[in-house]
């Protein structure tokens, strides 16, 4: 395998870790459920997406092609993470789950 596939594929997956920590840590610091569901929601799927893209790239150029099972996955998550965030959020507001003072947006006011 060539050293700059081997780069790319290294850069992906460490920034794709980064962002799946980050995101992990902010579910576990953020004080309330509304600032929490924003951790897991943009910085884990961000994370995941770079660590498929790094699969995506290293399986690629093993010669076998571009495999669906990685698109298929990379498309699924990019859908169904922002409507499972969306309808969590919209759950939360109708059971009107406390907040902190930082939290903005409080239609139910």
């Amino acid at each position: 395998m060539s050293f700059w596939i081997e780069l790319l594929v290294s850069v992906f997956l460490v920034v794709g870790s980064v962002f799946a920590l980050v995101g992990a840590i902010g579910l576990y610091r953020l004080p309330d459920f509304f600032t929490r569901l924003h951790g897991p929601s943009k910085a884990s799927t961000m994370g995941v997406g770079g660590i498929v893209l790094g699969s995506m790239i290293f399986f690629g150029s093993q010669g076998e092609g571009l495999s669906m099972h990685e698109v298929l996955i990379t498309l699924f998550l990019f859908l169904t993470a922002p409507v499972s965030a969306h309808v969590l959020a919209k759950a939360a507001m109708q059971q009107r789950l406390p907040y902190t003072e930082r939290t903005r947006g409080k239609p139910w006011d």
